[in-house]
């Protein structure tokens, strides 16, 4: 799986609330960073956990990537998020940064977001 066949994957599961699909992207061994100020899922459990509480009140959800940005061994990728949640409209625009295991699973994932809460589409020139 590529990069981009993996980033195209994440955000189906997104989509469709997925935590089995999501969980099956990551290493057994996986670090899932949802926020600096979190404590990391890790592992497949820790991963289905983690997303199956984030998007049990999400419906709507439309999820775009930017055009990913790779070096170092790591990949980075601006999203772009709307969706209702708790029945008001939000928008959440972040960034994740990305470590892939030989297989093309992820062993580690950190990212960093902000919301909104009305829906608003990303700006001119957004993830190019």
């Amino acid at each position: 799986m590529t990069a981009a066949e993996w980033i195209a994957a994440y955000g189906a599961a997104w989509e469709r609330g997925d935590a089995d699909a999501a969980a099956a992207l990551f290493t057994d061994d996986a670090v899932y960073r949802s926020s600096p100020f979190r404590p990391p899922s890790v592992g497949h459990d820790g991963i289905r956990r983690y997303w199956q509480e984030a998007t049990s009140t999400q419906s709507g959800v439309r999820v775009r990537f930017g055009k990913p940005i790779s070096g170092g061994g790591k990949v980075a990728v601006e999203w772009w998020t709307t969706m209702r949640s708790e029945g008001a409209d939000i928008t959440i625009p972040g960034c994740l940064v990305l470590r892939f295991a030989p297989d093309g699973r992820c062993e580690e994932l950190r990212e960093y977001w902000h919301v909104e809460e009305r829906l608003v589409e990303p700006p001119p020139g957004w993830g190019g």
